[in-house]
């Protein structure tokens, strides 16, 4: 089988998805050099896909857009964290509208899981999520002295993963 070009970038996508995901459950913090890295591989991206048009990089772009506003919107109002918000942009902008309703309900369907998960003894004490007491962006529970804070940057990254590159084989 020869090597396909649109793989080199796919692979990109994969290590930065997995990195934001490592990050996030140890130290809560996506890297904006993961974000700043998958946004630089998108057009690469796209120029090697081989069904691509520009009229599909400009609505990948809107809904990458659309995606950053109303994240935006939530972390002004604490209900999300930064680094989620451009990770969730950044994985729209590789989606693009074809996949974006996957993307988002599958983000949605993991990110309630790994809530649950972090509701349970065994969840605070497997990931550490009760590291911090304050209040702040993905606290979903409080239990005594200690919060569970969701690292919801692994269920966009797993749902990315899933919906793009899995599709991608397809």
């Amino acid at each position: 089988m020869p090597f396909q070009l649109e793989l080199a970038p796919l692979a990109g996508f994969v290590t930065l998805m997995a990195i934001a995901a490592f990050e996030d459950l140890r130290r809560l913090v996506i890297p904006n050099g993961v974000v700043v890295g998958l946004c630089v591989l998108w057009p690469f991206y796209l120029a090697t896909s081989p069904s691509c048009t520009l009229a599909d990089a400009m609505a990948a772009l809107g809904c990458g857009l659309a995606v950053f506003s109303v994240g935006a919107l939530l972390f002004s109002r604490g209900l999300i964290g930064g680094g989620d918000v451009k990770l969730a942009a950044a994985a729209t902008l590789w989606a693009g509208p074809a996949k974006i309703l996957p993307l988002l309900a599958l983000t949605g369907l993991l990110g309630g899981l790994l809530g649950l998960f972090a509701l349970l003894p065994v969840g605070l004490d497997f990931v550490g999520l009760c590291r911090r007491t304050s209040s702040g962006p993905g606290e979903v529970a409080r239990i005594g002295a200690r919060s569970a804070v969701v690292p919801y940057g692994v269920a966009i990254a797993a749902a990315a993963l899933i919906v793009i590159v899995l599709q991608s084989f397809h």
